[in-house]
C-alpha cells in the first residue's frame, strides 16, 4: 500500500527546473561600524535589528539585489566587496547569500515601510543596544567586526564578464 507522500509525489509532477528562493543580505562597513536596520511593524522580524535583507527578483543578479535592498531599506549606497557566505534558511528551499559591502554614500534613514530605524553600529554599540537583534545577524556581524571571516572576492576576468563571479 502506498503512503500519502508517495501518492502526492506521483500525482504532482516535479517542477523543472527546480526553484529556490534566494535571499540576500549585506554587511555594509563604514569605518569600524556595520549598517543595521530595524524591521517595522508587520514585517517578519518586527522590532528586531538586522542587516539589510531581501529577495532576488526575477531577472536580477544577487549582487544587484543586495545593493537595491540596502538602498531601499536604509538609504545607503554601497559597493560589493565580495561574498561572505551562504546560509541555508529556516524555510525549505530558501537560501541566503551574504555580501560584504562598503559604504559609498548616504546617511542611514529608515524607509518607513519595511524599516523604522537605520544606523551604523560598532561592536560596543551593538553590545549596549538594549533592543532585540536577530541572532544570526548579530553572530555574523560580530565575526566580521572581529576579523573572523574569509572573503571571496569578485573575479572580473571570468568568461561571463560583465556578470560577476566570486572565486
Amino acid at each position: 500500500m502506498m503512503s500519502d507522500i508517495e501518492k502526492n509525489s506521483i500525482a504532482k509532477p516535479a517542477e523543472w527546473p527546480p526553484r529556490l528562493v534566494i535571499c540576500i543580505g549585506t554587511v555594509v562597513l563604514k569605518d569600524n561600524q556595520v549598517l543595521f536596520i530595524r524591521q517595522a511593524k508587520g514585517q517578519s522580524l518586527e522590532g528586531q535589528w538586522s542587516i539589510p535583507w531581501g529577495f532576488v527578483d526575477n531577472e536580477e543578479t544577487p549582487e544587484s539585489a543586495a545593493l537595491r535592498e540596502t538602498f531601499e531599506e536604509s538609504g545607503i549606497k554601497a559597493e560589493v566587496k565580495g561574498l561572505l557566505g551562504f546560509q541555508n534558511l529556516h524555510q525549505s528551499g530558501w537560501i541566503g547569500l551574504i555580501f560584504l559591502c562598503h559604504h559609498v554614500e548616504g546617511k542611514p534613514i529608515a524607509d518607513g515601510i519595511e524599516t523604522d530605524m537605520a544606523s551604523y553600529l560598532s561592536l560596543d554599540e551593538l553590545s549596549r543596544l538594549g533592543e532585540p537583534i536577530e541572532p544570526w545577524c548579530e553572530w555574523l556581524v560580530r565575526r566580521v567586526l572581529e576579523g573572523k571571516y574569509s572573503l571571496i572576492p569578485s573575479e572580473p576576468h571570468n568568461p561571463y564578464n560583465p556578470k560577476m563571479a566570486f572565486l
